[in-house]
């Protein structure tokens, strides 16, 4: 521990010194970067990131608009669940998709900002949900031909130290991607269906028939893609499939006027961006 401790603070210095002779402004305000320990954030920002709280739905996770959802049945699941249930038996998504967070996904994600994994990994680790177990942890995977693009899995740097923490074994070749398929991002939820259909394969069957999986991903946006993912390892003889991403969008309605009064205070740029 008193090594962890030395190391970081020797980190912190040299940090420190590099931003005295090559400035860094903060990705989610502009302000110039000193002894901040997150790369490419300041304190201000990072520490406003805060996870999603409140009545949710017992299946997907995602938030009610009253508290009087839950009051009576705690089990209660939202419309589309009991319309359409999931295969997954159950998903948790830690932290709403909104600034700074998105900015810090984006950059990881899009930008190559490796250096963020780390700290995007404690954020998951610190709101974990107490009873969350698995026998085995999955990233969603990426087509062969989008990793040669990107150079890594960002839902596989999340996995890895997600499983330090757990002390489970990680998993990027059990599941895998077999059609490369257009970016979800761009889809409506019809499309989002249609695009991930048989997208999704098992490799090495004997080693997940009978476990417990947990697929882990960055955002959440309509679980299509866990979706898709927890059907085939469940055709392929899985136990069952649980879910647990870092973010997931959400209804403007549902965030706190809090957050966007804090947004509003800081100094935009001359463009106003």
């Amino acid at each position: 521990m008193l090594q962890t401790d030395r190391s970081n603070q020797l980190l912190g210095w040299y940090r420190q010194a590099l931003r005295f002779i090559m400035p860094v402004a903060c990705i989610g305000c502009d302000r110039l970067l000193t002894t901040d320990p997150v790369p490419f954030f300041c304190y201000y920002c990072w520490n406003s990131i805060v996870p999603i709280t409140g009545p949710a739905c017992s299946r997907c996770n995602q938030p009610f608009v009253s508290s009087a959802a839950t009051s009576w049945t705690p089990e209660h699941r939202c419309q589309n669940c009991l319309e359409r249930p999931p295969a997954y038996q159950q998903a948790w998504t830690l932290f709403p998709y909104l600034p700074p967070l998105q900015d810090a996904i984006c950059s990881f994600k899009y930008r190559g900002k490796v250096a963020l994994a780390e700290p995007l990994a404690l954020l998951m680790i610190g709101a974990l949900p107490a009873h969350i177990d698995a026998d085995v942890i999955l990233p969603v995977p990426l087509h062969p031909s989008r990793l040669r693009a990107r150079e890594f899995n960002q839902s596989l740097l999340l996995a890895d130290r997600l499983g330090r923490h757990l002390l489970r074994p990680v998993s990027a070749t059990h599941l895998v991607r077999v059609v490369a398929t257009d970016p979800q991002t761009t889809l409506s939820r019809h499309e989002r269906l249609r695009n991930l259909r048989r997208a999704f394969a098992v490799r090495n069957q004997d080693a997940i028939i009978g476990r417990r999986l947990l697929l882990v991903d960055d955002v959440f946006t309509t679980g299509t893609t866990l979706n898709e993912c927890a059907k085939t390892l469940l055709n392929a003889g899985a136990e069952s499939v649980c879910a647990l991403t870092l973010a997931r969008t959400i209804d403007t309605r549902l965030v706190p006027d809090r957050v966007f009064a804090e947004r509003a205070t800081r100094t935009l740029t001359p463009l106003g961006i």
